[in-house]
């Protein structure tokens, strides 16, 4: 799969274009001639226009994503059969509650550069969700640090009640490390959505609770997973020796409007994928208003422990690294 990736990497055709700024550059990437890339000497973001997304997020020219080979250059049309988008989703909820919105889950998206290593990603106004929505990101001049804004616009004539929902797909077979917070609605401190609804007290060889720390080693009994921990972050180890690490906001005083009030929710695909799911609380928007959730990115090296991981080891490099 690596080999892929990197292959992937070497074939695209970087040029520089007037208007583009130190660190960004036009790009054809997987199939799409429109990408924009934010480049520092050891890590690349590659964003594509098709359902605004991160293509791909590399550090050493290794990419935590997971991209579909079947759906290079893929994009949607009405009438069109569709596909699962791979690659560094985004989404805006509560799940079930929010009419279904393909112009902005699969739709293309116009993008722009705002600085260096910075650009934009901008939906179309969707009136099937009411929303507009608007995707900020800024690299790090030296480090794998990309920070991530997506506001979410009312461009209807009624209030709207919204979340942000991130739905990144990264590489497979890897593991969770989760800090929790105390105390948790959930018996044993996290969900899992099954075929029968959700189970409040699950158990899975695959899961364990420990040293204050949800651990995930590979996949559970049914795929979905949801925690209300309000720590704030959580990382995913990785087999190509990374850590993707994700920090964002919580609001312990605040709602969060998904059916079990979820902050975070992790999705295992099989082997194949883990999606990476950071929650919005609910932002009630009148009219005309917006709401912005920020989420930030690392990927640190850190050596694949297999079943030994140490989850205590783990919150020292993000403490230390992920700043």
């Amino acid at each position: 799969m690596i080999w892929y990736y990197l292959l992937l990497a070497m074939s695209s055709t970087l040029f520089a274009e007037e208007g583009f700024m130190e660190g960004t550059a036009k790009i054809e990437f997987f199939g799409y001639q429109d990408c924009i890339a934010l480049e520092n000497p050891t890590t690349r973001v590659v964003l594509g226009t098709s359902g605004g997304r991160v293509l791909e997020y590399a550090h050493q020219g290794e990419n935590a994503l997971l991209l579909d080979p079947a759906q290079a250059g893929w994009r949607y049309a009405p009438g069109k059969p569709t596909v699962e988008p791979s690659a560094g989703r985004c989404d805006v909820g509560p799940e079930h509650v929010i009419p279904p919105h393909p112009e902005l889950w699969f739709g293309d998206w116009k993008g722009e550069v705002t600085g260096p290593r910075q650009a934009r990603l901008t939906s179309v106004p969707d009136s099937a969700s009411g929303v507009q929505l608007v995707r900020d990101f800024t690299l790090d001049p030296v480090s794998s640090h990309l920070h991530t804004v997506q506001t979410i616009r009312n461009i209807s004539d009624k209030t709207v009640d919204r979340c942000h929902w991130s739905r990144t797909f990264a590489l497979g077979h890897g593991i969770v490390v989760m800090p929790l917070s105390v105390p948790s609605r959930f018996p044993n401190c996290y969900v899992m959505y099954g075929e029968g609804g959700i189970d409040i007290r699950p158990e899975d060889p695959n899961i364990r609770v420990r040293d204050g720390f949800l651990e995930v080693l590979g996949p559970p009994q049914h795929a979905k997973l949801g925690m209300d921990s309000y720590a704030g972050w959580f990382g995913y180890l990785m087999r190509n020796d990374l850590a993707f690490v994700k920090r964002f906001p919580t609001f312990q005083d605040r709602v969060y409007n998904e059916v079990a009030g979820l902050t975070i929710s992790i999705w295992y695909n099989g082997t194949g994928v883990c999606e990476l799911e950071p929650i919005g609380p609910r932002e009630r928007l009148a009219p005309g208003e917006s709401a912005s959730f920020t989420e930030d990115w690392w990927l640190l090296p850190y050596k694949f422990p297999g079943n030994q991981v140490d989850a205590k080891a783990v919150a020292q490099v993000v403490e230390e690294q992920a700043k």
